[in-house]
């Protein structure tokens, strides 16, 4: 909140509907803030913030963040989420993906600037792309395809980086970059497509557990309540320059589907299919800076975290 005044602090969250941006709105409506959230609902859902309803400090507004955002009253934080975020999600959608990434980007950030708000970016871990350096820092500058059929999130993530910078350099905007790791909890979709929610509703109900190539990439899970108490203390941060949040624990994807298997008590068995073009191979980060800077490690233990995703899902199988 602005030093000058003691009101009720205002976000925006874009992308409120989403897996991560209704978790958001959950944490700043507990800690205080008025939230105006903005969504299109392209791949989010009304599910996730159907509890908000009748909440006084809640305002939602249906809307394409790549339009005019017009806001007639004081906002303090601008919390940019908006963006297909899963495989799946943008291979179907990749022009929108490329344009949330850019003009979204920039409507937002011209909101920011113009309500002299702080502004963050919901980054990820996928700016690295396949990388050659493990783990992950945010030094390293990552190894992307641009034309192959991930290029649209990865480029699109890259750029929104780059003019967040440009308008922090130019106009001297404080702005803050999260880069996310990989990220779980309640309120995924089921055919969100990736490998967390598409585990455990092929366990849940006795499909085989598809596993690409033979299972031996690796992934680092983290939980959904630790990511976002990991963004919230980023934005009140004051370090312009990206920072990994996510969990560094690491398994490979055939480890993790075995556990998936016990902890559902599932009798699935594992399906072996070809890689996908451009998936990493490896993928955990270094979060000595978050640690540092923000005092942030993640505390979920993956199984407890485990545990609670499951039983989400089991309402919704």
């Amino acid at each position: 909140m602005n030093a000058k005044t003691k009101r009720t602090p205002v976000s925006v969250v874009t992308g409120a509907a989403g897996f991560l941006g209704s978790h958001l709105v959950d944490l700043l409506l507990a800690r205080g803030h008025r939230v105006i959230g903005i969504d299109n609902f392209i791949t989010g859902t009304v599910d996730n913030i159907a509890h908000l309803a009748g909440n006084t400090r809640f305002r939602f507004i249906q809307q394409d963040v790549t339009e005019f955002l017009f806001l007639n009253e004081p906002v303090d934080y601008v919390w940019h989420f908006a963006s297909p975020a899963s495989p799946a999600d943008y291979l179907e959608f990749p022009i929108q993906t490329l344009k949330v990434g850019s003009l979204g980007t920039h409507k937002a950030l011209g909101l920011a600037k113009h309500k002299r708000a702080r502004f963050l970016l919901a980054s990820t871990s996928e700016v690295y792309g396949d990388p050659l350096v493990h783990p992950q820092t945010e030094d390293y500058w990552g190894n992307v395809n641009p034309v192959g059929p991930r290029g649209c999130y990865d480029e699109a993530k890259r750029f929104a980086e780059a003019l967040t910078m440009a308008y922090h350099r130019e106009h001297r905007l404080q702005t803050r970059i999260v880069r996310i790791f990989n990220t779980y909890g309640p309120r995924m979709r089921l055919n969100d497509g990736r490998v967390v929610p598409a585990f455990i509703s092929q366990a849940l109900r006795g499909k085989p557990l598809t596993v690409f190539g033979d299972g031996s990439q690796t992934r680092s899970f983290c939980y959904v309540s630790d990511l976002i108490e990991g963004v919230y203390r980023l934005m009140l941060s004051n370090y312009p320059l990206p920072v990994n949040i996510g969990n560094p624990t690491e398994l490979t994807v055939l480890e993790f589907a075995r556990q998936i298997i016990r902890l559902t008590g599932s009798r699935s068995r594992i399906a072996f299919k070809p890689l996908p073009q451009d998936d990493p191979r490896q993928r955990r980060p270094d979060i000595s800076r978050a640690r540092k800077l923000l005092k942030w490690e993640p505390k979920v233990p993956l199984e407890v975290g485990l545990k609670k995703t499951i039983e989400y899902f089991r309402t919704r199988v």
